[in-house]
């Protein structure tokens, strides 16, 4: 039987480099995943793949997609600081394009190098269950291809999951068995999100996280929303849990609480969009705490 889950005694700040994109209204991206970080107690040097004023889903937005060049730039001029070695973990998004990804490589290889033990959070954005595809030609691709096999850690969800493995996955077992052919290609940690199978009830989402200490599935309520950025969020907070030391087993199951709990302050106050300020006390604490069960490896 499982220990009740709970935050690890590793380091009290940590420092992330979070290359993704941003919106200045609402929260996906960079936009999802740095304040919660930074309510951890960890400091977050954000690069900005896109700068949109909001995400997609509302159908219409303005903004640009950043060049590789200039990720390269921004990356070059934090390096110059001095600070690469103090990094302790890499985390990418949406990318826009196959040549922002190779940037993105070439600044975790940047980071590594003077970081030798600093991780790369990779959350494959490609697309999802009803929308198919939603990236730049290329870019599936290049996740399957060029940054599974870099990643420490990856994050996809479940349309995601059978992108990257070409594999259809119907049951558990086969989502078991397409997380162990990532675990083959390279990432110690795997965390399948928006999780939808035969053996899920139509009234629940399941999540799966996959470490060398063992794959365990949680499940939540399904709330009566789907929230652009939840998964970005999720991604930040799963990464930052394993890299102060948590097992898959500690981390999904904080880092899922907290994402439920906002979500459902969220739906509460009949919000548009994820409420990360006004419930920010869920990143730190989730009012409930639900539990990952031990499903195998």
């Amino acid at each position: 039987m499982q220990a009740a889950p709970h935050a690890p005694e590793g380091p009290s700040a940590m420092n992330f480099l979070s290359i993704q994109s941003h919106v200045a209204y609402g929260h996906v991206g960079n936009s999802a995943a740095v304040f919660p970080l930074q309510r951890l107690g960890h400091e977050v040097w954000p690069v900005h793949t896109v700068q949109f004023s909001n995400h997609t889903g509302f159908g219409a937005w303005r903004g640009a997609v950043f060049e590789a060049d200039m990720i390269r730039e921004v990356v070059r001029g934090i390096a110059e600081r001095g600070v690469l070695a103090t990094c302790d973990g890499v985390l990418s998004g949406y990318i826009g394009s196959a040549d922002i990804g190779e940037a993105i490589l070439d600044a975790v290889a940047q980071v590594k190098q003077a970081n030798p033990n600093a991780q790369y959070c990779c959350d494959p954005v490609i697309g999802d269950v009803g929308r198919g595809v939603y990236v730049r030609p290329g870019v599936p691709a290049f996740m399957r291809e060029r940054a599974v096999a870099v990643a420490d850690v990856v994050t996809p969800n479940h349309f995601e999951l059978d992108q990257l493995t070409e594999c259809t996955t119907t049951t558990l077992d086969d989502v078991a068995a397409a997380i162990d052919v990532l675990h083959t290609r390279g990432p110690r940690a795997v965390l399948v999100t928006s999780l939808h199978t035969q053996d899920t009830p139509a009234d629940a989402i399941d999540v799966v996280a996959s470490d060398p200490s063992g794959r365990f599935r949680l499940r939540t309520p399904r709330l009566p929303i789907a929230v652009n950025g939840a998964g970005d969020t999720i991604a930040a907070l799963f990464f930052a849990r394993l890299v102060s030391g948590a097992t898959a087993y500690e981390a999904v199951s904080l880092a899922v609480s907290a994402v439920f709990g906002v979500i459902r302050h969220s739906v509460e106050a009949n919000a548009p969009d994820m409420l990360l300020v006004a419930a920010q006390e869920e990143l730190v604490a989730p009012s409930r705490l639900y539990v990952a069960e031990h499903i195998g490896g």
